[in-house]
């Protein structure tokens, strides 16, 4: 049986995306993905479902070595999400938001407030406070609570159920414009998770 590229780790035009991604060396931080102003060099057939899971052909991206080193040259442009190296940008589909909240502790940080860091599917660890805000929408179809949270230049991620259930247990209760709404503290920044007209009580 011929074995497709998801189960060799061949990529075929992603190996310059592969490379650009390594050059980022341990402890360097991520590549300087805005700073990059390449060419659009069309789609490629990735996309990234609702539950994080990544897919290229069709296929499931088994190697989370390398669904790390992908997300670290992914970008939101105006057009859409985008795999971006110095010389290329390739756009994808992402049905949702690009990364999932799996895990969230409550710390205290260096000024002695309390903080909520994430931990995403992906590896990056975020402090939501002023720049990485807690933003809550309503699903239309099933009118239940969607929570984002922002990782980095535009990207989201979807706050798991079981991580969300936890931000209720922390949540407190506060006026917003008049009414009573829950929501949690962290790094200074207050953010609503319920609509306007929620109580504790």
């Amino acid at each position: 049986m011929t074995k497709t590229g998801t189960e060799t780790g061949t990529f075929g035009g992603l190996d310059s995306v592969v490379a650009a991604a390594r050059t980022q060396a341990p402890g360097r931080g991520l590549p300087p993905v805005h700073l990059w102003n390449p060419a659009h060099c069309g789609d490629i057939d990735i996309v990234i479902r609702k539950d994080g899971l990544w897919f290229h052909e069709g296929s499931p991206i088994g190697r989370e070595a390398l669904v790390r080193l992908f997300s670290t040259v992914l970008r939101k442009d105006p057009d859409g999400f985008h795999l971006v190296t110095p010389v290329e940008k390739m756009r994808i589909r992402v049905e949702d938001a690009p990364f999932i909240a799996v895990r969230v502790d409550q710390v205290v940080g260096d000024d002695g407030r309390p903080v909520l860091r994430f931990v995403t599917n992906v590896g990056d660890t975020v402090d939501a406070g002023p720049d990485h805000a807690i933003r809550v929408e309503t699903d239309a179809a099933t009118g239940e609570p969607r929570p984002y949270l922002h990782v980095r230049r535009g990207l989201e991620a979807l706050i798991a159920r079981s991580v969300f259930y936890e931000l209720a247990e922390l949540a407190d209760e506060r006026l917003v414009d008049g009414e009573p709404t829950l929501g949690v503290e962290s790094g200074g920044a207050w953010f609503a998770i319920s609509p306007p007209g929620t109580s504790l009580a």
